[in-house]
């Protein structure tokens, strides 16, 4: 059955990190206006190299603030020229006479706690009390100030649920992925992988790839891989090949309530894979137009709000997916610490 809305699955969950976008593509001294969770967001750096994001919204007559402009320390607002700093506050009201006493630090434009790491800007959504407490997502191997090697990022027509279920699906690579270089109908073959509990989530243990995923071989030795998922929507991969690290970090931000940006970002260790850039681009691409292309496929079916069918254990990854959201709502909303409902177990299935 296709999971209910409201507290027991929400549309989207509050008080967490999301990807917001990478951070080479912010300069110093530039902005760039984001919807992100149907909120208008306005991201900047300023001068010093440091990231900040306000509501995009002027509290005077209401223009995004990001149609004026940036001095790297204030952004001005393109209809009356009234400023504000990085931490939301008003500097200054170019209408008003020296008499008019009007405490214009008292007015604020709502700020967004924010956090840089891994080369990415992460934003949380929520409580800004409790960003201090939730941990931004990692990239395992790999230290905070490491640089991605490359990013590809596509915007997804569906909602957020459909976009994270489909990218831990594990039955759908011969089908939606294949290819020569990945996969065929005729590799598909029984899998049996161990999973755990996690931070707000779940991890498949380390374990020697599928044997039918040719694109591993490129890595070279003997790789070993471990792939987690945590919510909101963050999938980590991280491949060891001796002494060498190959890490992913896959992102789903929900932009509106009927698309989302998925964003694939790589690190690694390996001299020579920066000689086959081109082919893990190539890879990227590809994957992320063939699930691009299956989920707005899919719209069609879902706009008929059809129940759905989850199986054991091909789909069991769902449906932790789903109790995860619920959990955390509960948890929430009954102002208690959050359980995970995940137990370790083994999963079987074909592909």
């Amino acid at each position: 059955m296709r999971p209910a809305r409201g507290i027991d699955a929400p549309v989207w969950l509050r008080d967490l990190w999301y990807m917001a976008l990478p951070g080479r593509g912010l300069k110093p001294g530039r902005m760039q206006a984001k919807t992100i969770l149907g909120e208008p967001v306005l991201f900047a750096r300023d001068a010093d190299g440091k990231v900040f994001a306000l509501r995009d919204l002027c509290p005077h007559r209401g223009i995004p603030l990001s149609c004026g402009r940036f001095d790297g320390r204030e952004v001005e607002c393109c209809y009356h020229g009234w400023r504000f700093d990085g931490t939301g506050t008003c500097t200054a009201i170019p209408a008003l006479t020296a008499d008019q006493a009007v405490r214009i630090d008292r007015i604020k434009v709502r700020r967004y706690p924010v956090a840089e790491q891994h080369g990415l800007v992460w934003i949380f959504i929520g409580d800004e009390a409790a960003a201090a407490a939730t941990p931004v997502p990692d990239v395992p191997g790999f230290a905070p100030d490491a640089r991605p090697s490359h990013i590809e990022t596509m915007v997804f027509p569906c909602p957020l649920d459909d976009a994270v279920v489909g990218l831990m699906d594990p039955a759908h690579g011969p089908y939606v992925h294949r290819s020569w270089w990945w996969r065929t109908k005729a590799s598909m073959h029984e899998k049996a992988k161990a999973f755990a509990p996690s931070a707000l989530g779940f991890t498949m243990v380390r374990h020697a790839p599928s044997s039918n995923s040719f694109a591993y071989r490129l890595l070279g030795g003997k790789p070993e891989t471990e792939i987690a998922f945590r919510l909101p929507g963050v999938r980590t991969e991280e491949i060891t090949v001796g002494r060498h690290r190959f890490a992913g970090i896959t992102t789903i931000t929900p932009l509106t309530p009927t698309s989302c940006e998925i964003t694939q970002t790589m690190y690694w260790t390996m001299p020579w894979i920066t000689l086959l850039k081109p082919v893990l681009r190539h890879f990227a691409r590809t994957f992320l137009k063939q699930d691009g292309a299956v989920v707005t496929m899919q719209q069609a079916g879902l706009a008929h709000n059809p129940s759905l069918m989850l199986l054991e254990d091909a789909d069991t990854q769902a449906k932790w997916y789903y109790l995860l959201k619920k959990e955390f709502a509960r948890a929430k909303a009954e102002g208690r610490d959050f359980k995970n409902p995940v137990k370790a177990r083994v999963l079987r299935w074909r592909s």
